[in-house]
């Protein structure tokens, strides 16, 4: 019995839903991210010096897009950020 409370406190904590103006913050930053790496991508294709890391980071930045904010319209723009990054990705052969 005592460990089947253990177990339900466990659960418990994890359905406690963190803060959300911090989840906010943090989808905002991963959107800012995204398009920083996106402007970086842009730079690298027109100065012809286009490195791998660059990609790898956009790779990264649309993973880490998928997260909910919280907030329908931060999240109907990141779905547009993510949008983007995938279609740069399937350009760039990595998708």
């Amino acid at each position: 019995p005592k460990a089947a409370a253990n177990i339900d406190g466990l659960l418990a904590l994890q359905g406690v839903e963190e803060d959300p103006v911090e989840r906010r913050k943090r989808s905002v930053a991963r959107g800012r991210t995204a398009l920083d790496v996106l402007d970086d991508l842009k730079m690298g294709l027109l100065s012809g010096n286009l490195d791998a890391s660059t990609v790898m980071r956009l790779r990264d930045a649309a993973a880490n897009l998928k997260s909910s904010s919280g907030d329908p319209g931060l999240d109907s723009l990141l779905s547009e950020i993510e949008l983007r990054v995938e279609v740069e990705l399937a350009k760039a052969g990595q998708a």
